[in-house]
């Protein structure tokens, strides 16, 4: 296979090591920095340049897309998709994990466990979205914020209030969720890639810290997880229509509820808790895939609804 990764920093662990099994599985694969891509989009012949060439002959595209440039980086995705090359995760799947009230509400039609979320524009509905949810303590979450930033646990109502208004006030869009105290600063990282999860992590922020993000000082482990834990992440990539995913699951008193589905999961903390080599899974999945669509057209089409 010609393989391309759009990444915009080479130097990154998990862009390092999806191009060292390429290469080990007998790949060719070349790095592109998304921004640096730029397209004719033509009804006949779609064509990439990258740096004032022309790029063609691409058999996979792995798109490792940062949040702050997903609209530009799944222009061009979309763009290699329309040029025949086969995604890991399709620009569509990309766009529906993005957008964190979508993807919730798309999750919680499958009926999959979700902690309680409230959502609002206006000030004068906050005391009610906070009783909606349970009441304090609650966590706010600011809808484009990335690796716990814009996170806040609020313990009162009056906190909570405070927060909300504040965010309000600067225009921002907010989610306000159910604090669930149970999980006690930990999370569960499952690595899903196709049907099944490949490798899984407890991650334990570190002391007096809510969140659990490795990004903010927090601990990764090995952990076991539960059959109900393991059929909840598959369902919530496959839900989103995601080949390759990082589903962020708490342990809940009621059973396991989704906090967040990761289009772009880094590899660095999974491979290192579980010793697994998840780059070189990836690329087989991506190998028996593109054997499928090329046997049968079709076949690599993305699942998910919305």
């Amino acid at each position: 296979m010609r393989i391309a990764i759009l990444s915009r920093n080479p130097r990154l662990y998990s862009t390092r090591r999806l191009v060292e099994a390429a290469k080990q599985r007998g790949h060719e694969v070349r790095v592109l920095d998304v921004l640096r891509c730029y397209m004719n989009i033509a009804s006949h012949r779609p064509e990439m340049h990258y740096k004032g060439e022309a790029l063609s002959g691409f058999d996979a595209v792995i798109p490792r897309i940062g949040a702050s440039v997903s609209f530009y980086g799944t222009a061009v995705l979309r763009q290699f998709e329309m040029m025949g090359a086969f995604a890991l995760n399709e620009s569509v799947a990309i766009t529906r994990a993005r957008d964190k009230l979508r993807s919730l509400q798309l999750l919680a039609r499958k009926g999959i466990g979700l902690p309680v979320t409230g959502f609002a524009d206006k000030p004068d509905d906050i005391e009610d979205l906070i009783k909606m949810v349970g009441g304090a303590p609650v966590v706010i979450k600011l809808l484009e914020g990335t690796q716990g930033i814009g996170v806040v646990l609020a313990e009162t109502e009056t906190a909570a209030k405070s927060v909300i208004e504040a965010f309000m006030g600067l225009h921002a869009n907010i989610l306000v969720q159910e604090f669930i105290r149970e999980a006690r600063g930990s999370d569960i990282r499952c690595f899903v890639i196709g049907d099944r999860v490949v490798a899984a992590m407890k991650r334990q922020g570190r002391e007096g810290e809510f969140r659990s993000n490795l990004h903010r000082g927090g601990s990764a482990t090995l952990i076991r997880i539960t059959p109900e834990e393991r059929s909840t992440a598959v369902r919530a990539a496959q839900t989103l229509g995601l080949n390759a995913a990082g589903v962020d699951i708490l342990r809940a008193n009621h059973g396991p509820v989704v906090m967040e589905v990761n289009s772009s999961p880094g590899l660095e903390g999974i491979e290192t808790a579980t010793g697994k080599d998840i780059a070189g899974m990836t690329i087989q999945f991506m190998e028996k895939r593109l054997a499928e669509r090329q046997g049968r057209p079709g076949a690599t089409r993305t699942r998910g609804h919305g």
